[in-house]
């Protein structure tokens, strides 16, 4: 197979070696961007709004389904609230990740760090620390049913800043931390909503041990992702596909090793690009970037990491071998501790060498 695009090398005869498909759906994989709102699949949204008495606007998950048709952010945004309004309890909580780690663990998936908005959910009767503690309730039992192990980033709501310093300080707390928080996003509308009035909350919360992980040139520019590096020196940035558009920008962040996360279905279906062959993945490889693959909002967007990955090759240019250093990538670029990574990485690399020497693999 070639190092930055096209198909795998041809075995005898001329012939593929290996299918793409059966190497995607078998290789280990980490993600580093899946919201716990996105997450919500339409049978657990119609389960969870009969249990609240939430009215919803359909009855069946056909229905459901009808609502996942975006004509833009906003339209989007309408339809991931309605998860968020069904969400009540401490209880929700936990069979939305229990649900969520079965279908993480159905793709191989053996890591995931996910975003969550605890601002959403101030005003429910529950203190966030019973919420967290139902959350880690299911994770301890994805950890023991499919051994998938999973870490919480906490966003902020650009366009509701006010909620900001009452975030920093839950999720810097010993509780939080403890609890499994890893880092501190920055999520909602870019547009209108800059980073800089954020700057001393993230300066606040990295003092304290909490790295920097917002969303940023999601469709709004290059100058977007350039002001996220500035002001909040993040660790990654979820998303960061337009700073394809800036070849400078793209060298710093190859430099640096800030990590992408990037989110090819959900650019797509937002309008971002018109199609996958249009998507920046492989120009953002090819610059050096530090490129991890992810699904953003699984249930909403009808896809799951292994869709992703297939999409990466199928349709965006990627060839195996760079769709394994991608998951290293997510590896790397993980906030596990050290010798956490360490030991994940040995085994992913472990596994991509078996799986390739495994009786019909590439050589």
């Amino acid at each position: 197979r070639d190092g930055a695009g096209g198909a795998p090398s041809p075995g005898p005869g001329g012939r593929a070696a290996v299918a793409p498909a059966d190497y995607i759906a078998a290789m280990p994989k980490a993600e580093l961007h899946v919201h716990l709102e996105g997450s919500i699949a339409p049978e657990t949204l119609l389960t969870l709004a009969q249990a609240n008495r939430v009215a919803l606007p359909v009855n069946t998950v056909e229905q459901v389904r009808t609502l996942y048709r975006y004509r833009d952010f906003d339209t989007f945004k309408r339809v991931l609230l309605l998860g968020v309004r069904c969400l009540r309890r401490p209880e929700d909580f936990d069979l939305v990740v229990r649900r969520m780690g079965a279908a993480l663990a159905a793709q191989n998936v053996r890591y995931a760090e996910v975003f969550w908005t605890p601002q959403f959910y101030r005003n429910l009767g529950h203190p966030t620390d019973a919420l967290l503690a139902a959350m880690n309730a299911g994770r301890e039992a994805v950890r023991q049913a499919h051994g998938v192990m999973l870490r919480w980033i906490p966003d902020i709501v650009r366009s509701v800043p006010a909620a900001g310093p009452w975030v920093v300080d839950w999720a810097t707390s010993d509780a939080a931390r403890a609890g499994g928080v890893v880092a501190l996003g920055l999520a909602g509308p870019e547009a209108g909503h800059p980073a800089a009035p954020f700057a001393a909350l993230f300066r606040l919360a990295r003092e304290r041990g909490l790295p920097a992980n917002p969303h940023a040139g999601e469709g709004t520019g290059a100058a977007s992702v350039r002001a996220a590096l500035d002001v909040l020196r993040p660790a990654r940035i979820g998303h960061g596909v337009d700073a394809e558009r800036d070849p400078a920008l793209l060298r710093r962040l190859a430099e640096e090793g800030v990590a992408l996360e990037v989110c090819p279905t959900s650019n797509v279906r937002l309008g971002l690009f018109p199609d996958y062959a249009a998507h920046p993945l492989r120009r953002l490889v090819e610059a050096g970037c530090l490129v991890t693959v992810n699904t953003d909002d699984p249930a909403l967007f009808a896809t799951t990491l292994s869709r992703e990955y297939r999409h990466a090759v199928e349709d965006c240019g990627l060839s195996l071998d760079a769709l394994d250093a991608i998951a290293l990538n997510a590896v790397r670029a993980s906030y596990l501790p050290a010798e956490e990574k360490a030991a994940l990485l040995s085994a992913f690399q472990a596994e991509q060498a078996r799986l390739k020497a495994a009786p019909g693999s590439a050589p």
